[in-house]
């Protein structure tokens, strides 16, 4: 390297500390955020890079303390420890991550040892990243089946599911998915069939994710139908509609709801289950800048 690269690359060294220092100052001049957004990995690669240990960093600078993947299944166990210890050092909580049980709505004589096996398996990857949720989706709408058999078969199964899980203290969240505009031809689509398959299965290890993204298209009237599912629900997750981006760029008051959230004292993750509505470092920038926003109540 001759003189004149030498004293360019310690230019750009330089001036990406600049940079690191900017944006955490930038977070703690906001602090903490008064409820616990989580993002997930890459929704900061731009900023952070593509190191998911470093995203975790970034995103604490600015001022988040808790993280989701639901991929994190697939990661590596050794990677999965490493984001456990780091989000512990950070002071970060864990969100959620996807649990595949398989078509629960089937008879339980089928699914039973399927279950279990797949739950104990989860369980392991919860306690890497000390995880106390996990998303479930019970499947597939069967057209061969009545809907009330679904729905007892689909309670066994969860009953089955949390028979493993609640002892090792993780809980199953399922989570209602829009059938108009994502996820035509599932069985569990709306909040209050959720609450009723929660209040079957009776255990502190199956309750509701509401997404409030899913559940606007699905039933709106968000507000409402969460006071009347609140024993049951233990997780919300967020995206504006239409677009599912960050909050203020569709229809969905998250202002209020944040406030009513808070007002009702949940202390649970909230996660960021959505796209960024811009490329680049100015869509993340636009990201924090709207949590920013919604968390000034």
């Amino acid at each position: 390297m001759n003189r004149r690269d030498a004293v360019k690359a310690a230019g750009l060294g330089v001036g990406a500390a600049v940079v690191a220092a900017a944006a955490k100052a930038q977070g703690a001049a906001g602090g903490k955020f008064k409820m616990k957004y989580a993002p997930h990995f890459n929704m900061f690669r731009h900023s952070a890079g593509k190191d998911p240990i470093d995203q975790l960093k970034f995103a604490a600078d600015q001022g988040f303390h808790a993280w989701e993947d639901n991929g994190m299944p697939r990661k590596s166990p050794e990677l999965q420890t490493q984001i456990g210890a780091e989000m512990q050092r950070l002071g970060m909580t864990m969100g959620v991550f996807v649990s595949g049980l398989g078509s629960l709505v089937q008879p339980p004589a089928k699914m039973k040892a399927e279950i279990a096996q797949k739950a104990k398996g989860y369980i392991e990857v919860a306690k890497r990243v000390h995880a106390k949720w996990t998303t479930v989706v019970p499947g597939g709408v069967d057209q061969r089946l009545e809907w009330d058999y679904m729905t007892a078969n689909c309670i066994e199964n969860l009953k089955v599911a949390s028979g493993v899980f609640e002892p090792a203290g993780l809980v199953m969240v399922l989570e209602p998915l829009n059938w108009w505009a994502n996820h035509p031809g599932l069985f569990l689509r709306k909040v209050p069939q959720a609450y009723l398959i929660c209040k079957g299965v009776g255990s502190p290890s199956c309750k509701i994710l509401d997404d409030l993204y899913h559940a606007q298209i699905q039933e709106g009237n968000l507000i409402p139908n969460m006071e009347k599912a609140w024993s049951e629900i233990a997780y919300i997750q967020v995206g504006d509609n239409p677009g599912r981006k960050e909050p203020t760029t569709g229809e969905i008051n998250y202002r209020n709801i944040f406030k009513w959230l808070h007002d009702k004292g949940y202390k649970g993750v909230i996660g960021m289950e959505h796209g960024n509505s811009k490329p680049g470092k100015e869509g993340e920038e636009a990201v924090i800048a709207a949590y920013r926003e919604c968390d000034d109540f």
